[in-house]
């Protein structure tokens, strides 16, 4: 009886090791460009418009990217999550500097700790949010200056070009779904099947060429 408790335990142990550290080329290579792709051209944007600082380029970018790109079936990594997380955080860290300008040990916490109270409120708990708003009271002066400008540039731009490159790419094998809610990852069905015919013909060139 004991053996067969402590042989079944060690299957099972080996089982979630071996999950765990296995190696997926398909899925990591899908990750690799979607991120690449949704940070190229916020990269992109930011080098045509702007060459003084990065305005269109924000630290909490990366953080989503990891989400929406790398674990898209997290509850957090969702479409609601992604745009509202980013959005409300933004709003608030603005607000906060415009009523505490300058006061650094209150506004830093009071934004970041605020941002996660209304994300959990509203449902739109987006981890990356957190660093959105801390940047909007923390970050350089011309970022400072855009005031609620900084809420539709670069948040709201940044936001929409990652969702939109997360729902092609995250759809583009039927291993992969984005969002977990079946209406929303078929918002854009006719770019990831347009996707799919340039990919298929690229390759049978490759192949006869």
């Amino acid at each position: 009886m004991v053996k067969s408790k402590i042989r079944r335990g060690y299957r099972i142990a080996k089982y979630i090791v071996y999950k765990e550290t296995l190696v997926d080329s398909v899925e990591n290579f899908w990750s690799f460009t979607g991120a690449f792709l949704g940070i190229g051209l916020i990269a992109l944007l930011q080098t045509t418009l702007s060459d003084a600082d990065n305005l269109f380029l924000i630290g909490s970018f990366g953080a989503s990217s990891v989400l929406i790109f790398g674990a898209i079936q997290s509850p957090l990594a969702q479409p609601r999550n992604l745009v509202g997380g980013h959005i409300i955080s933004a709003i608030l860290g603005v607000t906060i500097f415009q009523v505490f300008p300058n006061i650094i040990w209150l506004t830093a916490p009071l934004a970041v700790s605020l941002s996660i109270l209304c994300m959990q409120v509203t449902k739109t708990l987006h981890p990356p949010g957190g660093a959105t708003a801390l940047i909007a009271v923390i970050g350089s002066e011309k970022i400072k200056h855009l005031g609620y400008w900084f809420v539709l540039s670069p948040v709201a731009s940044g936001v929409f070009i990652l969702l939109v490159v997360a729902l092609i790419f995250n759809n583009l094998t039927p291993r992969r779904k984005y969002s977990t809610s079946r209406r929303f990852s078929r918002t854009f069905p006719w770019a990831a099947y347009t996707t799919k015919k340039i990919l298929k013909r690229m390759k049978r060139e490759a192949v006869t060429s």
